[in-house]
């Protein structure tokens, strides 16, 4: 093989390289062999010193930092082995209902906080119903002549009202509580995600 055809086969092999490191390594071998044929090789002798194509083209590829791949990443996952995956099916009639049960508890405990949420709110209702039937009372008795139950129907009627913004308050801050406390499971800090 002659010195065009070796730097032709360095030059292919190395082709996926920025051209200007193909130049400069077809550059660097040209000069190599020149340097031995000066020295008293022939053309042929100098470029068989040199050794293959292919391991000049792995050696300048190596040694390029634009080729080099990161080393791939550890494998975190691993499968299961079969006296693994026998166990689990083995131990299925032990450990899916255990689960099945550990997941309707959960559910069961977000629906009774949730209820007790709806509970303050239909109790607010209940103000609001109570503040309504008071103040339309104390108006009908007003009306009949009935001036005492009538201050007692007026009475009833703005105590309900106070205790519709109070409870309405109470049961809001209750419901803020409840969600959070729901949603808390779900949330992932940037230290646990790592």
């Amino acid at each position: 093989m002659n010195k065009q055809q070796f730097l032709a086969a360095i030059r292919q092999r190395i082709g996926s390289l920025p051209q200007q490191d193909i130049d400069r390594s077809i550059d660097f071998y040209a000069e190599m062999i020149d340097d031995r044929i000066e020295e008293g090789l022939s053309e042929e002798e100098a470029v068989a010193a040199m050794g293959t194509p292919e391991e000049i083209a792995a050696q300048i590829l190596s040694e390029n930092p634009r080729t080099q791949r990161p080393a791939a990443a550890p494998k975190s996952a691993r499968g299961l082995k079969a006296w693994e995956i026998v166990l689990l099916i083995i131990g299925s009639p032990l450990w899916v209902p255990l689960l099945l049960a550990a997941a309707i508890i959960v559910l069961s405990l977000y629906i009774v906080l949730w209820s007790v949420i709806i509970v303050l709110y239909a109790a607010d209702l209940c103000f609001v119903a109570g503040a309504i039937s008071g103040i339309f009372g104390a108006t009908v008795l007003f009306c009949t002549g009935q001036a005492a139950q009538a201050l007692l129907f007026l009475g009833a009627g703005i105590t309900c009202i106070g205790l519709t913004v109070l409870w309405f308050v109470l049961s809001t801050a209750a419901a803020k509580g409840v969600w959070l406390l729901t949603k808390l499971p779900f949330t992932h800090r940037k230290g646990d995600a790592q």
